[in-house]
């Protein structure tokens, strides 16, 4: 079997992240995980926070905490989040760590000497009324390029194109708001990226056909407008510090590595705190440096993360002329809007993580964002919408065959798995139907297409509702006791096959299935072909219990509430 490295885009330290930063990166990084997991495969999934930046230190001021404390605060509150959506990460680090700061300065030591770092003295926007440079993100402005009037200085969230601070129309401070800026000189070091140009190139050309469109159009359009070289470093207090022994000067002058440099490092550094929690048993190196082609590497990231991790990050692995692991393939998502406008983290608008495992559990949340994660195109959270996959798909399609299966069959057979008669004609055709779509399920996983692998699984659960109604055994035990017996063993063993195939989506629910038959020896982390035919992983005289229900329907006041609270349009 393969082994799997999985990343998932960092999420910022500066606040609870909402559900499109969920789909957008670390929901379909852990869905793909656990599958993965589940079909014997090796699996490293690596996250962290992004620590560094000025949006930290600021926050850090408005709440009267150090940088450093603030952000350990910070990392454990949105590491409670992660846990209570079940993302199984391997590991989830930081990218303060001394990990990330060793590998980061060593990289950058590398690429010097190898000719790709200079030194250049820059004219940057400083603001006399906040007493400071302003890094890119401070700076605010029309984009010169689509418009858009809240556009950063490091980036247009509205076109992502890369901007610096002087390229903005009509800049002004994001921390004061003030339009009296000026523009001082001071000393920071480049990456020399055009020299990198034509290697970045070749290298895009030999991954790109095997990457969704969205993130090969992506790389292609930055290589096309030319690779630029670019400033790494800082005037801030919190980061990584220039090394005195390479920039002695800048390193007095208190430089740091600009956030986007480090940042994509940290995967690396992440992994080295995972293994250096136990280093007798854990090799970070066999993951990421001189790997043989055994090691797969699947990133997963929204679209405005994608020029970093298919350019820019690559370019800096070139630049060391070291042989470190290079992602395999990009899988990048659209937007997802809340009723068409953007979720927006500075502007509370829409719903946001934390708020939504306080309205419902995890894995409503899980299901609904995964059914219609923005793979193709961006796609838009409503209410309505989410009210309405809840309870067709979840409550009605899988907890209402759960729940009538185990109640039935309790009331008229007892609290064990009923033998019955010897599987006939329905039978025969259910386990073709069901190996059928597992196949297709698992073809779709495979292929890392999430809302076409959750039509599967629907289908999958739809398969037993057919069944049932079918064989009707409400009916049939008033003629054939047996017959009855039958049916609803054979769904059971469709619920067990449920639990097991569901577990990458829905893996608390998944659990509550598999545990609501006492098993003796129940290892079961897949479901074979034949399997599937034969439906007959339980068998007559196994306990079982009627779990409560899964699934609580949402009702109308429900929605409404869900609307009020929230707003039911983006403004």
């Amino acid at each position: 079997m393969a082994r799997h490295l999985i990343t998932s885009a960092l999420p910022y330290i500066n606040g609870i992240k909402h559900l499109g930063n969920m789909v957008g990166s670390m929901l379909p990084a852990d869905v793909y995980s656990r599958y993965l997991r589940q079909r014997g495969h090796e699996v490293l999934y690596i996250c962290a926070t992004d620590e560094h930046g000025t949006p930290a230190e600021l926050a850090a001021k408005e709440q009267g905490l150090p940088v450093a404390e603030f952000c350990a605060q910070a990392h454990d509150a949105q590491k409670a989040v992660y846990d209570g959506f079940a993302l199984a990460f391997d590991y989830f680090g930081r990218s303060s760590s001394e990990q990330n700061v060793e590998i980061t300065q060593h990289f950058a030591r590398r690429l010097n000497e190898n000719g790709f770092i200079e030194e250049r003295a820059i004219r940057q926007v400083y603001s006399p009324t906040d007493g400071r440079f302003l890094p890119d993100r401070y700076v605010e402005g029309t984009c010169p390029h689509c418009g858009y009037d809240k556009a950063r200085g490091d980036q247009c969230e509205n076109c992502t194109r890369v901007l610096d601070p002087t390229d903005l129309i009509n800049p002004r401070s994001a921390i004061s708001g003030s339009t009296d800026l000026e523009v001082r000189e001071t000393k920071h070091l480049f990456l020399l990226q055009s020299k990198l140009q034509h290697e970045v190139e070749e290298w895009v050309s030999r991954h790109e056909a095997d990457w969704p469109q969205l993130a090969s159009s992506i790389a292609r359009k930055w290589l096309t407008e030319g690779l630029h070289d670019r400033a790494i470093t800082r005037d801030l207090d919190w980061g990584v510090p220039v090394p005195a022994d390479t920039w002695p000067e800048l390193a007095a002058e208190g430089k740091v590595f600009y956030v986007w440099f480090d940042a994509p490092i940290e995967y690396i550094g992440a992994t080295k705190e995972w293994a250096d929690l136990d280093p007798a048993n854990r090799d970070w190196k066999s993951w990421w440096y001189d790997v043989d082609t055994t090691v797969r590497y699947t990133e997963f990231m929204a679209k405005d993360n994608v020029p970093f991790h298919t350019v820019m990050f690559p370019a800096t692995e070139l630049g060391v002329r070291e042989p470190w692991k290079k992602v395999d393939y990009v899988k990048a998502f659209n937007w997802l809007t809340y009723y068409g406008g953007k979720f927006s983290t500075s502007q509370k608008r829409g719903v946001f993580t934390d708020q939504a495992l306080d309205i419902l559990p995890a894995d409503y949340w899980r299901y609904f964002l995964i059914a219609n994660a923005p793979e193709s195109d961006d796609s838009s959270f409503t209410w309505e919408h989410f009210t309405a996959t809840v309870n067709k798909d979840l409550a009605d399609t899988l907890g209402n065959f759960v729940n009538r299966v185990l109640s039935f069959s309790k009331k008229r057979f007892g609290e064990e798995v009923p033998a019955g008669g010897e599987p006939g004609e329905a039978e025969a055709k259910l386990g073709e139907e069901i190996a059928r779509l597992l196949s297709e399920y698992e073809s779709q996983m495979e292929a890392l297409q999430f809302r076409k692998a959750a039509a599967a699984l629907r289908a999958l659960w739809s398969a037993g509702n057919s069944y049932l109604e079918e064989k009707a055994p409400w009916l049939e035990i008033k003629t054939d006791k047996d017959a009855a017996a039958l049916t609803l063993r054979t769904a059971m063993n469709l619920i067990h096959l449920y639990a097991v195939v569901s577990e990458p989506f829905i893996p608390s629910t998944a659990k509550t299935m598999r545990e609501a038959f006492a098993l003796a020896d129940d290892t079961a982390t897949w479901v074979t072909a034949d399997e599937a035919r034969a439906l007959t992983a339980l068998t007559p005289g196994i306990p079982f219990a009627v779990p409560p229900v899964l699934f609580a329907k949402l009702t109308d006041e429900d929605l409404e509430n869900y609307k009020e609270r929230f707003g039911g349009s983006p403004e």
